[in-house]
């Protein structure tokens, strides 16, 4: 192997020549972001020449070459295994130099082609000095070889590069100077350096370019993979690339394909491999022995076969079977990509004739089952990636596909509600303040549906939302109705507390604003008139009061019982015992300041308080055990040291911690971290879930409503007017700040990123909060403590607390220290406080200053 620097006109001049992109390479991603910093680097470069100054070039990057397995004594072939985005892009300024040129100095124009994008006495792609990967062969092509007028009008990103340049060359032509188009090609050619790494045959270059996946656009899990499982087919490459690949690239995003390239190690068993690991640990096992081209090709044909069926959880409208497509539209609009484990073992069991339709749309019933009956009954989702995660390797084998897996939902840890359960909650428990809006309102169609209505609602176009029947501001006359059934000394407040929120009371309406808090004989006519079966049957009541919510609510349970088939009985417990570990994994990163409970521990992990108690006081070892507390904040009466050496007494080891404690020898609830905030600690950043690729700058329109539409809409919801007139003052703050206002892009619900710079460029784009409609409880407003804590400056801690101490001066926000690497979340309605608007101003500005001065910090 050698390395050396060199110029772009010494790598690719002289004799003929040709540097050949892999198939397995990403296509072209340079965006205008990147091509706007080459440009200024360029200008940079041909003014230095234009006073003569010799010394100062610019380094571009790596290049790293392999010689070709086509190479030729007289005609040099290399592989570009790293640096094709770079020599692409090099080449396009070029042919722009020269097309920009070729009609007032021709000569010049065709030496620019001559000694640096053709080879002159070859044919076909033997002429092109660089040759692209296959998918963007044509367009490079037609931009170095001609004639343009071939290509499709939407080029794609070689296109927009090329026009780019064009562009900026024609902004930089000055009549009074004509050479400045040659000091810009001599920048390109003989100012940009670049360092060569030459592998020979023997190298294993796949190392080197990982080594060097530092510079521009970052390769994904999925990018290395197809790039190492390219490497490993030197002579099938190109049959395999044309046969599965290109069609698999078609179909899916990059994004997909690395969840379906995940979800292939899932299904073949692995269930503890994290996506962000996929790359390294499928490379092992490919590194294990001797794995043939005919073992990688069948690995990618799988994928292929695997795609059409990963397509069908997308969208599931091209699924075949009515059934199962009636249940994969259900599972999509519960968002459940959670089951994608579950619902891909499933369709691929069925391809492979192991399943027929019916049964595995009863299988997704379970499923469908499974999520419903625990958010009815409000079990805690945390653990839900590990339950259908191990679903593949956990499947019973002794029973067919649909039994075993609902015996395998029914295991006492997965926490799947039986009907008695299920039941009491749909009586008792606030069904409105649980789970996300559209699941609540999905049980609520799911309900209406069970009616069978001759003439049913059209749910994708009706305008429908979630309505308190008995409202949540209640006027006089509803306050005398309960003053009737209250009993052992509960108030009718105390009564309405305790109703409202319940499933009984809830209901589906397109006229919302209408029913408002209106007397229910008023709104007995508006429900009269309604389409939905359950509103007629709330018309035909005299009154609503206690008794009839209830009934109502039995009514529904019966239905909701019928609609969700109940766990087996007997089960017992998934063969794999709880990962303990993983408790001592959170424990051990419990911030400084900070306690939480058995129950929030045990919750988080998907168990019971009395076991965690119980694991924590058997288990030698395990780091900040005794900053697990009781509820109120107590020691247990159980708690023992499980070492000698530890020993000592707990409150005086929790005050050292930072733990506060109340004149009633409590520790400050304040400083309690929930199970939700368990689950951040050992949880990756993800940008998916954030803003860099889920925020969007607000377009002129998308379809009925706009994202910002969507967003007000569900704000105004739920929050006050007040409320919503501030949040519309902080975005246009915001904006006046330099900032703009990105928008998730969930299809039912929304939320809305402050974000600085760009989304999508690793590094460049930023954001402090995410703000999120209330579904029911009014908005918040998620301050990204966590996600800063990568991104400079604000991976400096002292800065994070700075912001935190600033957040805090507002009226009503008291953010603890030890969430500086979580993502705790404070209300809109705080922002109706004029003083609190000028502070929260103020933080951002200062936000945003320390964000642009990172560079010269």
């Amino acid at each position: 192997m050698q390395a050396k620097e060199t110029v772009f006109a010494d790598l690719v001049q002289g004799r003929a020549q040709q540097f050949q992109v892999p198939l397995y390479q990403r296509t072209y991603s340079w965006k205008e972001k990147q091509l706007r910093q080459l440009w200024s680097d360029i200008l940079e470069q041909a003014e230095l020449i234009e006073h003569g100054e010799k010394a100062s070039t610019h380094f571009l990057g790596s290049v790293v070459l392999a010689p070709s397995p086509q190479n030729e004594a007289t005609f040099p072939r290399w592989l570009v295994v790293d640096g094709q985005q770079r020599l692409t892009t090099l080449s396009l300024a070029l042919a722009a130099i020269r097309d920009h040129i070729k009609d007032a100095e021709p000569d010049e124009a065709e030496r620019i082609g001559e000694e640096y994008l053709i080879n002159k006495r070859k044919g076909g792609t033997d002429r092109l000095r660089l040759l692209p990967t296959q998918a963007d062969r044509s367009q490079f092509a037609a931009h170095i070889s001609g004639p343009l007028s071939e290509q499709p009008a939407d080029g794609g990103g070689l296109a927009a590069a090329y026009a780019f340049f064009r562009r900026k060359l024609a902004g930089a032509s000055d009549p009074a100077a004509p050479r400045n188009v040659f000091r810009i090609e001599q920048a390109i050619t003989s100012r940009l350096t670049l360092v060569a790494v030459t592998a020979d045959r023997g190298d294993n270059v796949h190392r080197i370019f990982e080594s060097l996946n530092n510079t521009g656009l970052k390769l994904s899990q999925a990018d290395l993979l197809r790039n190492y499982l390219f490497m490993r087919l030197p002579t099938r490459g190109e049959h395999v690339y044309e046969t599965h690949w290109l069609p698999l690239q078609g179909s899916l995003s990059n994004e997909e394909l690395e969840q379906l390239m995940w979800l292939q190690l899932v299904l073949g068993g692995d269930d503890r491999v994290r996506r962000q690991d996929l790359y390294a640990v499928q490379q092992q096992r490919f590194d294990k022995g001797e794995v043939s081209e005919e073992e990688i090709e069948a690995y990618i044909g799988e994928l292929h076969r695997r795609a059409r069926l990963f397509r069908r959880l997308l969208r599931p409208e091209e699924e075949p079977d009515t059934s199962v497509r009636a249940r994969l539209r259900r599972l999509d609009a519960w968002q459940a990509q959670v089951t994608y484990p579950a619902l891909m073992l499933l369709l691929d069991l069925r391809e492979r004739g192991e399943l027929d339709s019916p049964d595995t749309a009863r299988a997704m019933s379970y499923v469908e089952s499974f999520l419903v009956r625990r958010m009815i009954c409000r079990v805690p989702t945390n653990n839900l990636n590990r339950i259908f995660q191990a679903v593949p390797a956990q499947l019973p084998l002794d029973l067919p596909v649909a039994e075993g897996l609902r015996q395998l939902l029914s295991a006492d840890n997965r926490f799947w509600p039986a009907d008695d359960e299920l039941r009491d909650k749909i009586r008792t428990a606030p069904f409105y303040q649980f789970g996300r809006w559209d699941q609540r309102r999905m049980v609520l169609q799911r309900l209406e549906e069970s009616y069978e209505h001759p003439e049913p609602v059209d749910f994708a176009a009706a305008q429908l939302t979630i309505e308190h029947i008995m409202p949540q501001s209640p006027g006089d006359e509803w306050i005398r109705m309960l003053d009737e059934e209250t009993a052992d000394g509960e108030s009718p407040e105390d009564l309405h507390s305790r109703l409202q929120h319940t499933l009984g009371n809830l209901t589906l309406t397109a006229v919302n604003s209408e029913l408002s808090n209106h007397p229910f004989d008023r709104k007995q006519g508006l429900l009269r008139g309604s389409h939905l079966e359950m509103n007629r049957r709330v018309a035909a009541t005299d009154r609503w009061g206690a008794e009839e919510i209830l009934a109502r609510a039995d009514e529904l349970a019966d239905r909701a019982i019928a609609l969700w088939p109940a766990p087996l009985r007997g089960a017992g417990r998934a063969e794999r015992s709880r990962d303990w570990q993983l408790a001592h994994q959170v424990l051990a990163a419990l911030p400084h300041g900070m306690w939480t409970s058995y129950g929030d521990l045990a919750a988080f992990l998907g168990s019971g308080a009395q076991a965690v108690g119980n694991h924590l006081a058997g288990t030698a070892g395990v780091v900040n055990a005794y900053r697990v507390l009781t509820s109120e904040g107590k020691v247990s009466d159980g708690f023992r040291w499980t070492a000698p050496e530890e020993g000592g007494d707990v409150r005086s080891r929790l005050i050292a911690d930072g733990i506060r404690f109340t004149v009633h020898g409590a520790a400050d609830p304040a400083q309690r971290l929930t199970a939700g905030d368990l689950a951040l600690l050992v949880t990756e950043d993800n940008d998916q879930a954030d803003g860099e690729d889920t925020a969007q700058r607000p377009p002129g329109g998308e379809g009925e409503e706009t994202r910002a539409a969507r967003f007000f809409r569900l704000l105004a919801a739920d929050d006050s007017p007040e409320t919503v007139r501030a949040v519309r003052a902080l975005f246009d703050h915001w904006e006046e700040l330099g900032g703009w206002i990105g928008y998730g892009a969930g299809r039912v619900t929304t939320s809305a990123f402050l974000m600085l710079g760009e989304a999508g460029a690793p590094g460049r784009g930023i954001w402090p909060l995410t703000l999120y409609p209330g579904g029911g409880r009014g908005g918040t407003a998620e301050v990204v403590f966590k996600y800063l804590a990568a991104r400079e400056p604000f991976t400096d801690r002292a800065l994070r607390a700075e912001f935190l101490g600033r957040l805090n001066d507002l009226d009503g926000i008291d953010i603890r220290e030890g969430k500086l690497e979580l993502r705790p979340n404070v209300r809109l309605s705080l922002l109706e406080n004029d003083r609190n608007r000028e502070l929260l101003a103020g933080a951002l500005a200062w936000f945003r200053d320390r964000w642009e001065s990172r560079d010269t910090a």
